[in-house]
């Protein structure tokens, strides 16, 4: 694990599982739209529109970590 998996805000550590996913995944094909890649920019985008204390992060988290 990561330092900021193990003492980062929870925001910081579903941020970070978010953009290694996308990294993971590789780079988008500019042919076809990828749902689950949109789907988590879309999530990043949200996630970095509110602070650490917002309900939205706890969504995410159970969304993108695994307990």
């Amino acid at each position: 694990m990561t330092e900021v998996e193990t003492t980062g805000s929870l925001k910081a550590r579903v941020r970070a599982k978010m953009l290694r996913q996308l990294n993971e995944d590789g780079a988008p094909d500019p042919e076809q739209d990828d749902p689950r890649q949109i789907a988590i920019e879309n999530d990043l985008e949200a996630l970095d529109s509110v602070t650490d204390g917002d309900p939205l992060v706890e969504e995410l988290a159970a969304r993108y970590l695994v307990p």
